[in-house]
């Protein structure tokens, strides 16, 4: 469990700093300034950046990143957001990270073993990603949570990001990016209402373009790994 940070490569700097220096000025200048969003958006992006390293305090932060967001979500009365990440995206983090640090890379102890899935797992990951939507959508609905589709969604594709992270797969960083995209959807709606959770639309953005960035250094490293 090392500092990820001594490990950066140029790229990685300038990408996280820009990332902190955009959320920070996004949220600074809203309308309503919320110290809880800002908090959670500067761990968040944290987090993302030490998971495109591979390392497991991504898992750690990703557990407090959880807890805030959770908060957040119940303050507008997203059900499905807080449902998801205090009761499933936080004891997955947990797990995540017991995994990851019991699967560090053989050539280099910083980073977590990659694992390529095999259609059994994937078959898995389906079939109870379907179970999710429908279990969900009820409990979304009896809640009269608003924008339910897209809460539905958002509950779905967390599910996979988090479940494809425990299980090491490079596709973790896509289930996030898809996430974002629907997450930017659902704050965008929210902040018709309230401008004050504009930055949360920001922060998200951010997260994104994080996210992508995750998923090309994994493929990276696998592709380095079948040399």
């Amino acid at each position: 469990m090392n500092n990820p940070i001594k490990n950066f490569t140029k790229k990685e700097w300038i990408l996280w700093i820009a990332s902190l220096l955009i959320v920070i000025v996004s949220n600074l200048f809203s309308t309503d300034f919320d110290l809880l969003t800002l908090m959670a958006a500067l761990i968040g992006v944290t987090s993302l950046i030490f998971a495109a390293k591979g390392n497991v305090w991504a898992q750690i932060l990703m557990i407090m990143f959880s807890i805030l967001y959770g908060i957040i979500s119940y303050r507008f009365r997203y059900w499905g957001e807080m449902i998801t990440y205090l009761g499933m995206a936080l004891p997955m983090a947990v797990w995540s990270t017991l995994t990851w640090i019991r699967h560090p890379s053989g050539g280099n102890g910083n980073e977590v073993e990659i694992q390529v899935l095999h259609r059994t797992q994937l078959l898995c990951v389906g079939g109870v990603s379907v179970i999710v939507t429908f279990v969900f959508y009820l409990i979304l609905a009896a809640l009269d949570t608003p924008n339910i589709v897209f809460s539905t969604i958002s509950v779905v594709t967390s599910f996979l990001a988090a479940a494809l992270t425990m299980l090491r797969s490079s596709y973790y960083a896509l289930g996030y990016a898809a996430n974002d995209i629907v997450l930017i959807v659902l704050w965008t709606l929210a902040s018709l209402e309230n401008p004050a959770y504009i930055p949360v639309v920001v922060n998200f953005t951010i997260f994104f373009f994080n996210d992508m960035y995750g998923f090309i250094s994994w493929k990276h490293r696998e592709i380095l790994l079948d040399l």
